[in-house]
Parts: structure tokens; sequence; C-alpha cells
């Protein structure tokens, strides 16, 4: 596995571990003001509507600046929120600050993944796109505990924690990730305008596949299954933080395989197969009475979670030619439109109707995603930097 990918695994553990531990405590520092459940809530939506805004503009950053520098500042601006965060004394400095926040993320986010997707040629980009995960992954399990225990020393410990973490993880970037964008060959692959890019199934899948993650995965679930779970199947939010742990792990498990698997058997099947998993479970779960078979389906979510957290990402790069920038910023948009429209479409329909209609809402887009996928083109692209067999 090329440097890259391992020092961006590493970025990504402290990162995720940083914000791990500030999730617990953001809504309750924020109540601390006096202000309202929504206002609190503001604070969360903040930092996901900013990473909205500023994302079409990352392709033209990391243009003008650089994968390493769009990133190395990206991870700066959202450790110096956070700090300033945690010194607010006001809810409007608190808000403003989550905003900037927003804002370092997404550019941290998409000059990553490009940088990612060139630094490997097409048949590595599963298995790098599950490393890269799989730090994520280790990093969002142990922070929120870890949180807990920070938050001990006061509100505001976890924001000069997360500070912390970011310095460190932008201070390696910036030392060990020393090729920009341009000095980065990607694996003799051409490059493709635009245009062609989002006319390309495969990219126009890839990215059907990320509003479903993000309205799924990123959103629904972790908005509405603690709900479902108290309310519904009449149990404490500890089988809540049970369930989702059981899921995070299969996904952490299953990510190395399944790069595997997308790497020599093809994008499609992966992303067919995550999205047959991934919504099955959702149509299945509201008709869950106990609680264990609740805790099955959920691991059995991570798997679809690991060929859709892999599979999609490999199509965003195959399709791109491996350059990334702009095509990457417009697939993190629909996974980040997800996580804002889903958990209020899933709230209205499971208040309107019934909580079988709001987990289908879920389940129809990611037949959407099936049939997209169906007609993307089989195998894996070849790598142009080798010699073709003869």
């Amino acid at each position: 596995m090329p440097r890259e990918v391992l020092v961006l695994t590493m970025v990504a553990f402290s990162v995720a571990v940083g914000f791990g531990v500030l999730v617990p405590v953001l809504p309750v520092f924020a109540k601390h003001f006096g202000v309202s459940n929504f206002a609190a809530s503001a604070v969360v939506s903040a930092f996901a509507a900013m990473r909205l805004a500023i994302s079409p503009f990352c392709g033209r950053i990391i243009g003008a600046l650089g994968t390493r520098a769009t990133m190395t500042i990206g991870i700066f601006i959202v450790a110096l929120s956070s700090a300033a965060a945690g010194f607010a004394p006001t809810y409007g400095w608190l808000l403003v600050m989550r905003g900037l926040g927003g804002i370092g993320s997404a550019m941290f986010t998409v000059s990553a993944m490009t940088l990612l997707l060139a630094s490997v040629p097409p048949t590595m980009r599963g298995r790098a796109t599950g490393t890269f995960q799989t730090g994520f992954l280790i990093g969002g399990m142990g922070g929120p505990a870890l949180g807990a225990l920070i938050a001990q020393i006061g509100l505001t410990a976890p924001f000069h924690f997360y500070a912390i973490m970011l310095l460190v993880a932008g201070s390696v970037a910036a030392m060990l990730l020393r090729r920009e964008q341009h000095e980065v060959e990607s694996k003799g692959e051409p490059p493709r305008p635009l245009g062609e890019v989002i006319r390309d199934i495969r990219f126009r899948a890839a990215c059907m596949a990320g509003l479903s993650q993000g309205w799924n995965t990123l959103g629904m679930r972790n908005s509405l299954t603690p709900v479902f779970v108290t309310e519904a199947l009449g149990r404490g939010t500890a089988w809540t933080g049970i369930a989702f742990a059981s899921s995070a792990v299969v996904q952490t498990i299953s990510l190395q395989p399944v790069g595997r698997f997308v790497d020599t058997v093809g994008r499609r099947p992966a992303i067919i197969g995550g999205a047959v998993v991934c919504g099955t479970c959702l149509i299945t779960l509201p008709f869950t009475t106990s609680v264990w078979p609740f805790v099955a389906i959920m691991a059995v979510y991570g798997l679809g979670g690991a060929c859709l957290g892999t599979a999609p990402a490999a199509s965003v790069g195959d399709a791109s030619g491996g350059r990334g920038g702009t095509p990457v910023a417009i697939f993190s948009m629909f996974t980040d439109t997800g996580a804002i429209i889903g958990p209020l479409t899933a709230g209205f329909l499971a208040d309107r109707f019934s909580w079988t209609v709001a987990y289908g809402s879920g389940t129809l887009l990611f037949v959407v995603v099936i049939a997209l996928a169906a007609v993307m083109p089989p195998g894996v692209p070849k790598d142009r930097s080798t010699p073709a067999e003869a």
C-alpha cells in the first residue's frame, strides 16, 4: 500500500477520534446558553450545511493550492474553530465557529479523497478506500467513549481535545504528504473533462450510492433508529449503542475483504450487493419486535455499509481518471445532502404514516442505486501504468 494511503488513514483516525469525542457534549454545551432544543440541534446542522455550501468550490481550491495544502489548511481551520468554540461566550459565537469548522471539514474531505484516488492504480482503489475508511471507523468507535470520560473534566474539554487531535493530524499531513496533486501520477490514466465524468454511468451510480448512504447511514439511522429502539421496542438507549457498535465492528472487519473484492471482481457487484443488503435490512427493521433480531439486522447492515463505503469511491476515481477534485466534491455533496434531508424526511414520514414507510423511503433509494449500478460496465479498469499482457 502506498505511503500516502497509510498517512491518510492515520489522519482519518485522528480526525474521527476527535470528532467522536466532541459529539456527545456538543448539544449539551449549546443548551447551557439557555437555548431551545431546535437551536441546540442547529449547531450540528450548521457544520453539515457549511460543508455542503463550500464543497462546490473545493475543486478550485485544490487546483489553486494543491491537495496537501488544501487538506492541511482545512484541518487547521477545524482545529482552530473547535478551540475557539470551546471558549464561546455566547450561543452565536458557538454557531459561527461550528460553521467555520464545516468549511474546513469539506476542504479536508475532498482533498484527502482526491489524493487517495490519485495515489493508487485502479486495481488498488477498493483496498485503499477500505483502509482509509478503517481509520475513520476505528476512531469513530473509540471517540464517543473517550469523550464521555474527557467530559468529566468539563464541557469544554472535548473541544480542546478535538483541536489537539486535529493539530496533530494536520502536522502529520504537512510533514509526510510531500507531493502536490500535480506531482502525483494518476497511474497512466488520461484526465477527463467534467462533463464526461458527469455523464459517466459509474459516476452517477456512485453519487446515488453516496446520497443513499448519507440519507440512511449518516442521517436516518442515527436520528430515527434510536427513537425506534425506545418507542417501538421499549428498550433503553444502551441497546442503540450496542446495535451501532455491532454494525461498526462488522463493517470494520469487512472493509479489507470487500476492498479486495472491489479490486478483483468489480465495482458493479459490490454496489449492487451492498444496496441489496442495506435495503433489505432497512425494510425488515420496522417488523422486528424484540431487541436481538434488531441487533442482528444492524450487524448485517454493516456488511452492506462496507460495500457502499468502498465501491462508489473507487467508481468516482475510475470515472474521473483518478484526478478527483471537483468530481470528488460533487460526490461529497450528494452524501452531505442525504445526511441533511434524510433525517427530516424520515422523521416526517414516521410521524405522518409509520415506521415502515419511513424506513421504506431509504429502501427506495437503494432500489434506484441498484438500477443505476446494473448498467455499469463490468470488471475493473486496467492499470495503464503497467504493460498490457500479450
